[in-house]
């Protein structure tokens, strides 16, 4: 079972949340908002999308590579990941 079950909810929750800031930003686009109005939507959503992120990066890290107990090779598997999704975020 994943990590990410024992938060499901929690982690619903925000993906709904930022799915209506999406959806904000494109009723801002199809009326012609105001650009402000339209950067401030774009950033909030960013906000929102750093934050699940961070959430589920941290939660990662405690159960893979940090947790008593892990295989040398289950920590290193578990670094290579988060590695990889930082590097793919980053891009």
């Amino acid at each position: 079972m994943s990590h990410t079950h024992a938060g499901k909810s929690d982690l619903l929750k925000r993906v709904k949340r930022i799915a209506g800031q999406v959806q904000a930003i494109e009723r801002a686009l199809e009326s012609e908002a105001e650009c402000g109005t339209t950067l401030h939507l774009v950033a909030a959503t960013r906000g929102a999308i750093n934050g699940l992120l961070d959430e589920i990066v941290e939660a990662h890290a405690r159960e893979h590579v940090a947790k008593a107990g892990l295989t040398d090779q289950a920590r290193a598997e578990g670094v290579e990941e988060l590695l990889q999704a930082i590097r793919r975020y980053n891009k």
